[in-house]
């Protein structure tokens, strides 16, 4: 790897992605790129952990999360009662999901110790790549470490009723089979263009810990304001209040893992990490909406619209050239909805039609499938990378996806066919670097000189009526 370059993340064995043998170059080793460094556009006062060694960084994260969990009250518990500790599968892929598998593993550890529970069980949900939490818990060691415990659970799964203010509503019964449970999270903004940063935490207890029905319902029935009534209405409901202990929340900014966080209430905790979210992620979520175009590299074994970079998903930038975080504007959840059902007709005709048009064409290197996304190569130039091309071409959930892109051998050959095309030399890198992004030297020299003037708007007009529009001080 370049010595000017982030490292990527690495490759990983999985039903969803090609074989790492079969990853015959990474985007970094192209000629050209370099690295943007996040602290180098926009200081921050708080830091990112840094360790030595993963040794290292894994005792911090459980210094700080026990460090956290002495301000829970855990008197409740009894030593004959079952705990399920509830996660979701995105936070196992954050920077390599070993600072979450650590914390999850804590977790465990301290309500055992505390309260003599010896009953404690790992329920990890996911999304609709049924297999993924399962490979997880396979990778982490969490089944020998939950003493055979631990399980995924699928939105398919069995459900149990859940009676909420506005009718009912289904969770997964193997989330709730406990006396109590304990929402184990993070704070990456991720679906920013659903939650908009309002109730951001409450998010999987419509989506993780939901059967299908509610969380279709979350995802293609209602606009985000009404989804995001959702998780909040089934979190309020009695039948989990009666369950709820706490939420341990692993703090993620785009130059790393910043902590770890518990709280009993998880409303108080949602509005500490909108604070956090919008100063530690508004300025560069700015700044790449002012990239007027870019060929993109998706380099990272996640599905197309959750690669990530800087803690900034391919998704994030895909309606970046919209303020997402203000709440004047038409969300761009229409961009979805429009790209997955392009016959139905916009909820505002002509506004926000995807996708982001500073994105001239998409080079797939490395990415899963398991997610539905023929509308990108329907929409916007896509080329598929050797391997990567088979892969897709064999996705249960993509069966017209390579009718529309373009198989190709090389990653050099599909840059350089880009570049003609596109009349761009601007190459923006989502292959898991932590910290910022690898990209062209063009790019890299626009991303400094855009940054010192929105640092200013953002600090002096956004920010201001971000907080404001959710009632929150400056």
């Amino acid at each position: 790897m370049p010595a000017s370059t982030l490292r990527p993340v690495d490759p990983r064995v999985s039903y969803y992605n090609v074989a790492p043998t079969d990853l015959k170059m990474r985007a970094v080793e192209l000629p050209g790129l370099t690295s943007v460094h996040v602290k180098d556009l926009f200081p921050i006062p708080e830091s990112p952990i840094t360790a030595a060694s993963p040794d290292a960084m894994r005792e911090i994260i459980r210094a700080k999360t026990v460090e956290t969990l002495a301000r829970v009250n855990l008197d409740r518990v009894r030593p004959n009662d079952s705990i399920n500790i509830l996660t979701s599968h995105h936070g196992y892929s954050i920077y390599g999901g070993h600072a979450y598998a650590e914390m999850i593993r804590t977790l465990r550890d301290e309500i055992e110790r505390r309260t003599g529970a010896k009953n404690i069980r790992l329920r990890a949900g996911v999304g609709l790549r049924f297999r993924e939490t399962e490979e997880y818990i396979e990778k982490f060691g969490l089944n020998e470490y939950f003493h055979g415990k631990a399980e995924g659970i699928a939105p398919v799964d069995r459900g149990v009723a859940i009676e909420t203010e506005i009718g009912r509503l289904y969770g997964i019964a193997k989330a709730y089979d406990a006396r109590w449970v304990v929402h184990a999270h993070n704070n990456d903004i991720r679906e920013l263009h659903y939650h908009r940063q309002l109730g951001r935490l409450f998010k999987p207890f419509a989506m993780s810990y939901a059967t299908i029905e509610t969380r279709s319902s979350y995802h293609q029935s209602t606009g985000p304001r009404m989804a995001n009534l959702l998780p909040r209405l089934i979190w309020e409901s009695e039948y989990v209040q009666k369950r709820y202990l706490f939420g341990c929340m692993l703090q993620v900014g785009p130059e790393g893992i910043m902590g770890v966080d518990a709280n009993a209430d998880l409303v108080a905790q949602d509005k500490e990490f909108c604070k956090l979210n919008l100063r530690w992620y508004g300025k560069l979520l700015t700044l790449l909406g002012a990239i007027d175009q870019a060929i993109i590299i998706l380099d990272y074994p996640g599905p197309i619209p959750y690669t990530t970079a800087g803690g900034i998903l391919f998704g994030n930038f895909l309606n970046a050239n919209v303020d997402e975080f203000d709440l004047r504007k038409v969300t761009p959840f229409t961009r979805y909805t429009d790209m997955l059902y392009p016959d139905v007709k916009p909820l505002v005709s002509d506004v926000l039609t995807p996708p982001n048009p500073a994105i001239k064409a998409v080079v797939l290197n490395y990415c899963s499938k398991g997610y539905p996304g023929t509308f990108f190569p329907k929409q916007m130039p896509v080329l598929a990378v050797g391997a990567q091309a088979k892969l897709l071409a064999e996705d249960e959930q993509n069966g017209e996806f390579m009718n529309y892109a373009v198989e190709i051998d090389s990653l050099p050959k599909a840059v350089n066919f880009c570049r003609n095309f596109a009349k761009t030399d601007n190459i923006l890198v989502f292959d898991g670097a932590v910290g910022g992004f690898n990209v062209s030297e063009p790019l890299a020299e626009l991303m400094h000189r855009l940054a010192p003037e929105i640092s200013t708007t953002v600090d002096e007009e956004l920010m201001p009526m971000w907080l404001k529009q959710r009632g929150i001080a400056h």
